[in-house]
């Protein structure tokens, strides 16, 4: 298959275009390498790799690097409700807008994958299935989910739900919740949590990719068009997660009563639906922990202002 992959620069196209290639399929990538061209370099050396520096709010060009796709995964948007928060115009243009464009000039043939977010549900009560009602808490969720009603109005495209992602990338993003605090707690050796309560489900990135890659070679059509991607056993509240950073790690934690965090989130997931299509995650907690620790240790910023 042809499959374009809108913002295949970041975090999860970066990891998901070489399973794509390694299967055999031509993989052409669509991003404005807002974060820079370095996580994509090493994929030109691969036979089938393509690249276009296009914005996806571009329609003329968009237009023109999804034509002739068999498959199109639309990855481009302003992740997580810091970013969202900080550009609210950019926002809305990338995450809403972008998705209409790609519904509007993909081929009609052609199956569409959309990285769609738990952060649809917001805070809610009980279990979260396929069909909770959607609360979302920010501007990131709120432009997610109505580009998530775009595409389940749109013949032959799913929409997937992930978990909150972890794991270390050719993009590695360092504002995750777990890489944030490995980090913190390695380089900083001190971490204040607020709402050690907040529970949420977690995948490595490494999974996220391969549930994209199982729902573009599936052979029939699904069942259903939207599905949640994670893993019961991957759900913990945010003391838990930082409990078991600290049998690893020595590093002070304050936990505070007093202030709370902007991100409201606080759920737990049913997985039931996609594990009925064969799916299951690969990376448990203590695999996806052990390499986020490996990795970050060899993060290291300099702060320019000192001569330490």
């Amino acid at each position: 298959m042809r499959i374009v992959i809108t913002g295949g620069a970041g975090f999860i196209g970066t990891v998901l275009a070489p399973r794509l290639l390694a299967n055999g399929h031509e993989v052409h990538v669509v991003d404005n390498l807002m974060y820079g061209a370095q996580p994509v370099l090493p994929l030109f050396f691969q036979p089938g790799f393509s690249f276009a520096e296009v914005d996806v709010r571009d329609r003329e060009a968009l237009a023109r690097e999804l034509k002739g796709a068999d498959a199109v995964v639309h990855l481009a948007a302003l992740v997580g409700y810091p970013l969202c928060k900080k550009l609210p115009r950019e926002a809305v243009e990338v995450n809403l807008g972008g998705a209409r464009n790609v519904i509007d000039l993909a081929p009609p043939e052609a199956r569409i994958v959309y990285a769609s977010t738990g952060s649809n549900y917001g805070e809610v009560v009980g279990v979260c299935t396929e069909d909770t009602p959607l609360n979302p808490l920010s501007l990131y969720g709120e432009t997610k989910t109505k580009a998530e009603e775009l595409f389940v109005a749109r013949d032959n495209t799913v929409s997937l739900r992930f978990a909150t992602a972890f794991g270390i990338g050719p993009r590695l993003r360092l504002d995750l919740m777990i890489n944030d605090f490995t980090y913190q707690a390695i380089h900083n050796r001190f971490l204040v949590i607020y709402e050690k309560h907040f529970r949420r489900t977690f995948i490595h990135v490494q999974d996220i990719a391969r549930a994209i890659v199982h729902m573009l070679e599936q052979p029939q059509r699904l069942d259903h068009k939207v599905y949640n991607v994670g893993h019961d056993t991957l759900n913990f509240t945010k003391k838990e997660i930082v409990d078991l950073l600290r049998q690893r790690l020595d590093f002070l934690v304050h936990f505070a009563e007093i202030g709370s965090d902007d991100d409201k989130r606080d759920y737990e997931v049913s997985y039931a639906r996609i594990r009925a299509t064969g799916f299951e995650t690969e990376v448990d907690i203590d695999r996806g922990l052990s390499e986020v620790i490996r990795a970050l240790r060899l993060i290291r910023m300099r702060n320019p202002y000192s001569n330490v």
